[in-house]
C-alpha cells in the first residue's frame, strides 16, 4: 500500500531532522548493512580464533591455565564467527564473493566451473 502525501511529507520531515541532528549517525546507517557488519565481525571472530591458538600453543607448556583460557578464547571466537556467518547467510555471501570477484579474484577458472554447473543444469532439466 503506497503512502499518502501526508505520510510522505511526515516522512521526509523526520528525514530532514535526523540529517540536521545527527549527520554522523546517518552516514555510518547509510554506509553499513547487515552484511558488511557480519562480515567485519568474522574478521574479528578469525583474529581472536588466531590470538586463542597463539595463547594456548605458547602456554601449554608454562601453565595449563593460561592454555586453557586460549581454548577459551578460541571457543568463543569459533561460535562468534558461526553466529555471524548464519547471519551473513547465502545473500550475504554472494554479496562477498561478487565484489571479489570485481576485485580480480575468481579469475576464468571459477568461470570454467560455473559454464560446466550450467551445463549440467541445462542437461539435467532436458531428460526430466
Amino acid at each position: 500500500m503506497p503512502l499518502s502525501e501526508d505520510e510522505q511529507r511526515i516522512l521526509q520531515q523526520i528525514e530532514q531532522q535526523l540529517y540536521e541532528s545527527d549527520p554522523a549517525l546517518v552516514r555510518e546507517v547509510s554506509q553499513t548493512t547487515l552484511w558488511s557488519h557480519a562480515f567485519r565481525n568474522l574478521k574479528w571472530a578469525t583474529l581472536g580464533f588466531l590470538v586463542g591458538v597463539v595463547v594456548m600453543v605458547t602456554t601449554l607448556s608454562t601453565s595449563y591455565l593460561l592454555s586453557f583460557g586460549g581454548f577459551v578464547i578460541m571457543l568463543v571466537s569459533a561460535l562468534y564467527f558461526e553466529h555471524n556467518a548464519r547471519r551473513l547467510g547465502r545473500a550475504g555471501l554472494e554479496q562477498v564473493t561478487r565484489s571479489m570477484r570485481a576485485g580480480g579474484l575468481g579469475g576464468a577458472m571459477s568461470e570454467k566451473m560455473r559454464e560446466r554447473f550450467r551445463r549440467g543444469d541445462a542437461g539435467g532439466e532436458r531428460d526430466a
